[in-house]
């Protein structure tokens, strides 16, 4: 049975009778888990991004464990970051950990469970947020509480920031770092970005560490039609127009476009992967032949283990987010108009894209342009620097403590420098020349990953406890007295 809200259902009253009944159907002893069940129970949904409530409950935890913290209010009340501050002895610069309190809306009806209730299912923690990224934040926080439990001695603070705005807005770590630079300073920093792989079996096989997204891009779609009564349809309506030109994209595909960092990537899974699938990875990781690549990445998205996420880290992908046409039922309208979201491959221009997607619509009388506020020449500067950005370094200390700890934690599994095929507040540090590294600080499998931003989103409990181990070892070797060996 699906879950169905009620209308008298107050998102902020934690103590609601039905998010009671739900949650004590499964209970656990895992302190990062309980953690992530208070954090989403906040309704954090951007817009509005209504963070303000969660902040203050993270003051409270960090207060009654000693840590000094405070919140940083926006312009916008509802809208604040938290940033906590274990204070080490100042002979090195500060480590931060990042992660956004804000997540993207819940269609309600469609999940069989309250997404803001923090209900335990077969052993994962379910709700908006779960994954994406109150997990994370959970294990962060933990990780930090465990590290200030533990007294052992360290070189350098470590920073915890609670993020508002990250999935929409203009409060964002942008804002942040425009206003309160001095507060989120640092050596390096950890973010979401990078996935950790856990095969069929339960075994965990690799770790992937993000050091570069992908550059995030738009395209909008305009049909100009002749609008009249609907009881006198026309064949080339713009609705229809539309309608056809998306069909097209629908089935279209960009040809692979791989870089020396996905190169490697895909060579590396090809070392840990038997058969067909294996020798398809490893023509994308050398391959200089157009057909070649383009045969065998059809192969990859179509049959491999995670199809969706090699199909996005090999090529600029397209997707449209949003259709917009109508105003009243029985008009044919005069316009109709569309959103195509791209995530590009560094290297790449949405220009690009752009004359691609036009030449696979075949269509002149649609009109295809950069979706932008800026102008021609302010969005030519953005994207030549994002895609002129190096990489963060993999010879850093946090790079090998993550590295060093996800063995630790994981023997079985291969560590990988990777790109994140989304995209990321990162670029508030990275413009300022500080090393940012990702990763979603738990093991999961595919079915876990296709929930992000979908229903009945979820984490295991097992993968909370483990990535709370790895990340706390990483900042004991990253910010601990004794140095990495």
């Amino acid at each position: 049975m699906k879950w169905k809200p009620d209308s008298s259902f107050d998102t902020h009253v934690l103590a609601a009778g039905n998010i009671a009944a739900m949650a004590a159907a499964e209970t656990t002893s895992s302190k990062t888990a309980a953690l992530l069940q208070d954090l989403l129970r906040f309704d954090t949904t951007n817009p509005p991004g209504r963070t303000i409530e969660q902040a203050e409950y993270l003051k409270r935890i960090f207060d009654a464990a000693g840590i000094p913290n405070e919140i940083v209010r926006t312009p916008d009340e509802g809208r604040a970051h938290f940033i906590a501050r274990l204070k080490g002895d100042g002979s090195k610069r500060p480590v931060l950990m990042a992660g956004h309190s804000d997540v993207v809306p819940a269609e309600r009806y469609m999940w069989t469970v309250d997404p803001f209730g923090g209900v335990i299912k077969d052993g994962f923690i379910m709700g908006r947020g779960a994954m994406d990224f109150k997990g994370g934040q959970a294990v962060f926080a933990r990780a930090m509480l465990m590290l200030a439990e533990s007294k052992i001695p360290l070189a350098r603070d470590v920073i915890f920031l609670a993020e508002a705005d990250e999935e929409a807005g203009e409060y964002g770590t942008g804002w942040l770092a425009k206003n309160h630079w001095d507060k989120i300073d640092a050596e390096f920093a950890l973010n979401e970005g990078g996935w950790i792989f856990r095969d069929k079996a339960g075994v965990t096989r690799q770790v992937n560490i993000t050091t570069r997204d992908k550059i995030y891009a738009g395209l909008k779609l305009q049909v100009l039609g002749r609008p009249t009564h609907s009881s006198r349809p026309m064949p080339d309506s713009a609705i229809g127009r539309l309608t056809l030109a998306l069909a097209k994209i629908s089935v279209w595909d960009t040809d692979p476009t791989l870089t020396p960092q996905t190169r490697a990537y895909f060579e590396a899974l090809s070392k840990t992967t038997e058969g067909p699938l294996a020798a398809d990875l490893a023509t994308l990781g050398k391959s200089e032949d157009p057909t070649a690549l383009r045969e065998a990445g059809k192969r990859v998205s179509e049959q491999g283990d995670y199809p969706l996420l090699w199909h996005a880290l090999m090529r600029n992908t397209v997707a449209t987010t949003a259709v917009k046409a109508g105003v009243k039922e029985n008009v044919i309208p005069a316009t109709a108009e569309a959103y195509i979201n791209i995530r590009l491959v560094p290297g790449s221009v949405p220009w690009d894209v752009l004359k691609q997607v036009e030449a696979a619509i075949g269509d002149p009388s649609i009109n295809v342009s950069l979706a932008t506020t800026m102008s021609e020449a302010e969005d030519r500067e953005y994207y030549d620097k994002a895609t002129n950005a190096a990489a963060s370094s993999t010879e850093t200390d946090l790079y090998k403590a993550l590295a060093e700890s996800s063995k630790k934690v994981w023997p079985e599994a291969q560590v990988v420098s990777a790109l994140f095929e989304a995209g990321t507040d990162a670029l508030a540090w990275r413009q300022r020349g500080v090393p940012v590294y990702g990763i979603y600080p738990y093991p999961l499998d595919n079915d876990t990953l296709e929930r992000m931003h979908g229903n009945d989103e979820r984490i295991s409990i097992k993968s909370l406890d483990e990535g709370t181990e790895m990340i706390f070892d990483t900042l004991s070797k990253v910010a601990g007295n004794n140095q990495l060996t």
